[in-house]
């Protein structure tokens, strides 16, 4: 097919590569403008715009799609589909009428749940056993277009955003490209009503670790805001991003038993096992990764030796 694809970061790139792969044309790539980024602030291209280039496929980046001359050289393209991953822009009517077979959108979550803009980084965060990626014709509403295919996969019980969000990106290269192939013979299926959420933008003031939370909402918000913006707390002035972690268990702890303390203590210096919630919603984390500002991050293990938390201290 002829296919003008539509996506921004890091996880529209292999399903950019196997749209490639698969044989089809690559009329034009849109993605975002560059931005600047890093310490000189200068213009960076964003991942897709770097591979397409590498690929040599013509690339736009318009800072929208809302006006007519960026909607009459998009119909120009003669596409027959849009495949849309993580773009970042809405698509006016126009532009999801303009190809022939319409524009198909990569969703990383089993529709209807989890709508909108976060859906990997909820989906952790609410302790979800499951999620998955859908191939869904696009319409006027966030997200709420029929459903073409979709493929569910279980979150590790110690699964971060950043090896879910690989695991789903590959997904959805693999299904998108099935999706393709049959497509004549798919039947689109209408999102029922019940059953909706929405993944809302993750904000930074989120981030901050609050130990007299039940255990399992802190374990599972370390893991669902790394690697970015990275849940943190504050030790000695310092703001330490916590990148990874496990519930606690009895026989954790070097002394083969767990033990109780107040909200945010430290049982257990060398595994960072820290104490979170109270009465019945008492129990622990330990902390598998760890990053302190302008630092790389490091295992617990080599954090430890360079910052050490002497057990039974109060974070």
């Amino acid at each position: 097919m002829r296919i003008i694809f539509m996506g921004t970061p890091e996880f529209s790139v292999p399903v950019l590569d196997a749209l490639v792969a698969a044989g089809h044309e690559i009329a034009a790539v849109y993605c975002q403008p560059p931005r600047p980024a890093g310490r000189g602030k200068k213009d960076r291209p964003t991942p897709v715009h770097a591979r397409a280039a590498e690929l040599g496929l013509e690339v736009r980046h318009p800072v929208s799609l809302k006006g007519a001359a960026e909607q009459e050289e998009f119909a120009a393209l003669g596409a027959d589909i849009a495949v849309v991953v993580a773009y970042g822009l809405i698509l006016p009517q126009a532009i999801l009428d303009a190809p022939a077979k319409g524009c198909l959108n990569i969703h990383a979550s089993l529709l209807p749940r989890w709508r909108g803009a976060a859906p990997i980084h909820r989906a952790i965060m609410a302790g979800d056993a499951e999620t998955g990626v859908c191939i869904m014709q696009m319409e006027a509403g966030l997200d709420t277009g029929p459903v073409l295919l979709r493929e569910g996969t279980p979150i590790g019980d110690e699964e971060t955003t950043s090896h879910l969000h690989d695991r789903l990106s590959e997904m959805g290269a693999s299904l998108i490209v099935t999706a393709l192939r049959h497509l004549d013979g798919l039947t689109p299926d209408v999102q029922p009503d019940e059953g909706v959420t929405y993944a809302a933008k993750i904000d930074k003031s989120e981030a901050q670790i609050d130990w007299a939370q039940p255990a399992t909402e802190v374990d599972r918000k370390i893991r669902a805001l790394s690697p970015f913006p990275g849940a943190w707390v504050d030790i000695d002035g310092q703001r330490i991003k916590l990148l990874a972690s496990r519930l606690a268990t009895t026989g954790t702890m070097g002394t083969g038993t767990m033990g109780t303390g107040a909200p945010g203590q430290v049982l257990d210096g060398d595994s960072l096992t820290i104490a979170c919630g109270t009465g019945e919603e008492a129990g622990a984390v330990e902390i598998l990764r760890l990053q302190r500002a302008g630092k790389g991050a490091q295992d617990r293990d080599i954090f430890v030796r360079g910052f050490p938390l002497a057990t039974g201290r109060q974070l």
